[in-house]
């Protein structure tokens, strides 16, 4: 614990003494700073500006600070060790808040200061680095000093670990969501009333039923309802017949699956609701040509329900097989032997014995399907046609000519209570039922096989929903080859050239199309924010599945949260939020790296709880009695035997981050662009060839990117299965 605390010190005193205090307008890669450095008020660190009678607000932070130094070298057993560590950590980091808050760029934040010490005379920006490494400090102080009474069996790391999450969750998911949720209880005013958030919750719009009684839609609670379920059911169904041909059926071919269920998660949504369009819309190729055959006049079938369901589906199935296969994998084999031993058919024990242990990862793939279909509006925008859904309404309500967030947060909390009704429901079914099967002890390494009564139909599916799935790409490949897609077939290359020609002149290498610059950025944010992504979402499900400490449920509720709610509302609560002090990221890209760690975080948490419930804690328990510490045991036991879900945490993000819509409309700057803001860009343009060319620049990226993350995290080898061949099917 002194190392720790003797660590977080020098942290907080490298912040305090040595980093710019405040936010640097140009990032502190820029080195402008240096200029005028340490004296210079704009970029000065904490010490300096106290010692140039600057900012005096300051003066208890460098205190509070100061504190631990009494306990350097005492023992975790005497009692003013874990005191003075509350009280430095506890104390400073609410004092580091509230004075960030009530202190702006016009000085006083609200008329009660103001009232109550006079006008302050100065004012102060966004915190920076200097402030960001003493809020650690104190947050670290305080997890320790907790940990040395004892909580959590005194493990610093699980201490520091929960209260780390917390901090993030508290600061980037529950504060820019409970302050855009709050304007659902104010009128236009500004004036907080809890009769107009009554009138916006049950109105007509959101859960009329006329569709069951008059010629006319339902409201959009029920249409976005039926939707989800229809997704979350679905999509967990194909994601569970894809895993199950591509590790049990003992093709030689099954490895070709993989690229070909990840396909549809690295598009922008709209580019496949533009493939359906051309292939089943009014003048689609499939629509013309069933009516030519049958002699019929085509329809608009395609918008509404159908057609966002058929594009929800390409779009997160992906999802559902990512969660799933290390699901899949990671079943025993030994306990399928015993069920043959004892004579049962292989129906019978996939039935009673496989299936069963697969549930948790069925229940993740059901809610995040559900989630997903909630939170998606690029198919809606599409193809809903008059099938109204709560995204597209957040969507409207906000930048559309109503401008209404107060209708726009309604909305958010409707969605809300279905999402978490989904979640309750799926812990529920779960229950405290143990599904684990990997105890390190060894097994035989031979998956059983699929009974052919499963197997067949497993490769219908796969061959329709595969082949359509090529079908969709090849009319997007093909699109960015056109002329004019629909209209002049003539092939060109000249939407490629437009967007990323390349020059080589005497000074080297200049990246000439009007693309690039938004792909630098995009690849540079999304390579950031992805591992990080990763390691909170990881380390979060550890958290959530082998520790019990107070507020369990309450800590994994707030880590669903930004995962629940429209990217949408996500956008448009971190604008409200981090545009003014303490906390200025507007217009960097640092608060588009924060929008996709937290939005895309839940899928790792999920990965990482489906997995990790197949490992049996005696694992943890062997390794410990053995002498390592928690933060070993998770580093060289858990973390090895989790490679499935590392996969799936890095790869979700990071295709997340490439081709994010929702969030990124609000979000992106001039300096920071990013690639689904351009093709939205060109698509409202009519410029569809530069956009579909575009997009399948970034499904090649991506595609590399996907191989190579699986190349080098690599397959989790337990037994001798990395060796093993399935049996053949009876």
């Amino acid at each position: 614990m002194n190392r720790t605390v003797g660590l977080w010190l020098l942290v907080g005193i490298v912040g305090f003494c040595a980093l710019p205090w405040y936010v640097l307008e140009d990032g502190l890669w820029s080195f402008e700073w240096l200029d005028g450095y340490p004296y210079d008020t704009d970029y000065a660190p904490g010490l300096f500006l106290l010692l140039q009678g600057e900012k005096l607000w300051l003066s208890p932070i460098a205190f509070l600070l100061a504190l631990p130094l009494l306990i350097i070298g005492a023992s975790k057993r005497n009692i003013n060790f874990s005191r003075i560590l509350l009280v430095a950590g506890g104390v400073g980091l609410f004092y580091l808040l509230a004075q960030g808050f009530a202190i702006g760029i016009r000085g006083w934040n609200a008329d009660v200061f103001t009232q109550s010490f006079g006008e302050l005379g100065d004012r102060q920006f966004g915190f920076g680095f200097g402030a960001m490494f003493v809020g650690a400090a104190f947050l670290f102080f305080l997890t320790t000093g907790i940990a040395a009474r004892g909580i959590v069996n005194g493990d610093v790391f699980v201490v520091g670990s929960i209260g780390f999450v917390i901090a993030l969750v508290g600061l980037f998911i529950l504060y820019p969501v409970l302050n855009m949720l709050s304007s659902a209880l104010q009128t236009n005013d500004g004036v907080y009333s809890i009769g107009v958030f009554f009138s916006k919750f049950f109105s007509n719009k959101i859960w009329g039923l006329g569709c069951l009684t008059e010629n006319r839609s339902c409201g959009v609670a029920w249409n976005s309802l039926v939707l989800a379920i229809c997704v979350g059911a679905l999509t967990t169904l194909l994601g569970l017949v894809f895993a199950l041909v591509a590790t049990r059926s003992g093709l030689r071919q099954a490895h070709l699956l993989r690229p070909l269920t990840v396909l549809p998660i690295i598009t922008p949504p709209f580019v496949i609701g533009l493939a359906i369009i051309l292939l089943f819309g009014l003048s689609g190729a499939v629509t013309t040509f069933v009516a030519d055959l049958l002699g019929i006049n085509p329809t608009r079938w395609v918008y509404g329900l159908p057609g966002i369901l058929i594009a929800q589906l390409l779009s997160f199935t992906p999802i559902a097989f990512l969660v799933l296969i290390g699901v899949v994998e990671g079943v025993s084999p030994s306990m399928e032997e015993a069920s043959q031993t004892l004579r049962a058919s292989r129906w019978q024990t996939f039935k009673t014995v496989s299936l069963p242990l697969m549930r948790p990862g069925l229940a993740n793939a059901f809610l995040l399907g559900f989630i997903e279909s909630m939170a998606d509006f690029g198919n809606p925008l599409v193809l809903g046609g008059n099938y109204d859904v709560l995204s597209t309404e957040i969507f409207f309500a906000i930048v559309g000519a109503q401008n209404d967030q107060g209708k726009a947060a309604v909305l958010a909390i409707v969605l809300l209570i279905f999402t978490l009704s989904a979640f309750y429901a799926q812990r529920r079914w779960l229950g405290k039922k143990s599904y684990t099967t990997q105890t390190g002890k060894g097994d035989s390494g031979i998956p059983a096989a699929l009974p052919r009564r499963i197997l067949f139909p497993c490769y219908v599916l796969v061959g329709i929903w595969g082949t359509f799935t090529l079908v969709v790409y090849g009319m997007i490949v093909y699109g960015g080859f056109v002329e004019v897609w629909g209209l002049n077939h003539t092939l060109t290359f000249k939407h490629y050239i437009t967007a990323f020609d390349i020059n080589f002149n005497d000074n080297g290498i200049h990246f000439k199309g009007s693309a690039w610059d938004s792909f630098w950025t995009t690849l540079r944010i999304a390579a950031t924010a992805a591992p990080l992504t990763a390691v909170i979402g990881l380390v979060t499900a550890y958290l959530l599945v082998r520790q019990n400490f107070s507020g369990k449920n309450a800590f994994e509720f707030g880590t669903m949260l930004s995962f629940a709610i429209p990217g949408t509302v996500i956008g448009v609560a971190y604008i409200l939020a981090f545009n003014v002090p303490p906390l200025e990221l507007t217009g960097t890209g640092v608060i588009l790296v924060l929008s996709f760690i937290f939005r895309n975080m839940p899928v790792g948490i999920r990965a990482g709880i489906a997995s990790m419930s197949q490992l049996d804690k005696s694992l943890d328990e062997a390794s410990l009695t053995l002498g390592a510490n928690t933060w070993r045991t998770f580093k060289e036991i858990i973390l090895p035997l989790m490679k499935p879900a590392i996969v799936a945490a890095l790869v979700f993000s990071f295709v997340r981050a490439m081709t994010a819509i929702s969030a990124v409309i609000f979000l992106v700057s001039a300096e920071h662009n990013m690639a689904t803001s351009y093709i939205i860009g060109r698509v409202e343009n009519n410029d569809y060839g530069i956009a579909i060319a575009y997009s399948t620049v970034l499904i090649v990226v991506m595609l590399t990117a996907v191989t190579l993350t699986q190349l080098l995290v690599g397959k989790s080898k337990t037994g001798r299965r990395s060796s093993a061949k399935t049996l053949p099917a009876v």
